[in-house]
């Protein structure tokens, strides 16, 4: 789970174009979206969702559930970790 947040971090920072955001600045529980967080918009929301899909083969089936799942780097982590099938 660690490595996956890591990755995660960096993925974030490059999808949405954050260079100035250092991976290690980000914490694990921190909020994306809340103004103390990254600060994150709808537009950012929307990368992210592409992110899944590129990245981890996702695909967010009910829109009701992006609030949970992008609430911080570990709960994209704990979505992914859940949902993800092996693949071959």
């Amino acid at each position: 789970m660690e490595k996956l947040m890591a990755d995660l971090k960096a993925q974030i920072i490059e999808q949405l174009n954050l260079q100035e955001v250092a991976p290690e600045s980000i914490g694990n529980d921190q909020s994306l979206f809340s103004k103390e967080g990254l600060g994150l918009d709808s537009i950012d929301a929307l990368e992210l969702i592409v992110l899944l899909q590129q990245h981890y083969n996702l695909r967010i089936a009910n829109p009701e559930q992006g609030p949970q799942i992008f609430q911080s780097v570990r709960t994209m982590a704990t979505y992914i970790t859940a949902n993800q099938t092996v693949q071959a």
